[in-house]
């Protein structure tokens, strides 16, 4: 399980008033242009395809061809997704036996896993305009600071070394990943891990996301509120179909941003 159980130095109210801001990863915190977003995601089916192309067969006939076993693969991650929309967790490692066990082969998971390591640590993240000023200040006004995560096409360990090159180490208390846990958003018991870990009230802590899981997530865990984060939905057609499929709106909430500089002053009013 990922995360620190540490109380954050300094942080919200050694005077009892804690607070904890926890906050998505994906376009709030890190984002792709929707070129590079494209490139990365046919890379990890490129890439899916490959350790299944090299694995053995363990079914008699003809093994299967590589157009049926990306097919199998590209099936296996739209069922994690729907499955993740429900807020259940079916990791990569998941994923990829799935595909190998409807194409008859027995891929490496191991081999899997260490492609998209090296996969995430080759894409070009972009940190999400103004976000570590704001968390800067945040954390000075005594807010403790989570990310919580959807992990569904890469583990939360090929994750946090993009947060950390990217300047969140020093600005997170806890990190909560959905492939270390059973749950994703919107499952409210995702939701409580950062404030169990960190021992600060559902009702001091605040959710900040771009999607319709953060924003009902936060609703049903109990949390102070959910702000919905609108700077960063700009996403590639592939992000896009997987995601926020047809019918997808911007969730119904009180609190939205477009900018992480608007963030503290709604934070204000929620005091």
């Amino acid at each position: 399980m990922g995360g620190s159980s540490r109380r954050p130095a300094g942080g919200p109210g050694d005077d009892g008033a804690r607070r904890l801001l926890s906050l998505d990863l994906w376009h709030t915190l890190v984002y792709l242009e929707p070129e590079a977003e494209e490139a990365y995601m046919r890379a990890q089916v490129d890439l899916a395809a490959r350790v299944l192309v090299e694995s053995p067969s363990v079914r008699p006939g003809p093994p299967a061809q590589e157009l049926e076993l990306r097919s199998a693969f590209e099936r296996a991650y739209a069922d994690a997704v729907a499955a993740s929309q429900q807020g259940r967790s079916v990791p990569p490692s998941a994923q990829i036996a799935a595909a190998g066990d409807r194409t008859g082969r027995r891929p490496s998971a191991g081999a899997y896993l260490e492609g998209l390591r090296a996969l995430v640590d080759a894409t070009p993240f972009r940190v999400a305009p103004d976000a570590l000023a704001v968390l800067d200040r945040l954390r000075g006004d005594g807010w403790a600071t989570a990310v919580v995560s959807n992990t569904v096409g890469e583990p939360g360990a090929t994750l946090r070394p993009v947060l950390r090159r990217s300047g969140f180490a020093s600005r997170l208390d806890a990190y909560v990943f959905s492939d270390e846990l059973p749950w994703t958003k919107p499952a409210p018991e995702i939701f409580r891990e950062a404030p169990a870990r960190l021992g600060i009230p559902l009702t001091a802590t605040v959710h900040v996301g771009d999607g319709w899981v953060d924003i009902e997530g936060a609703r049903r865990a109990g949390l102070r509120a959910g702000v919905l984060y609108t700077g960063l939905q700009e996403y590639g057609a592939r992000y896009r179909s997987l995601f926020l499929p047809d019918g997808w709106e911007r969730p119904k909430t009180d609190h939205q941003v477009a900018r992480w500089t608007e963030l503290p002053d709604v934070l204000s009013q929620l005091r």
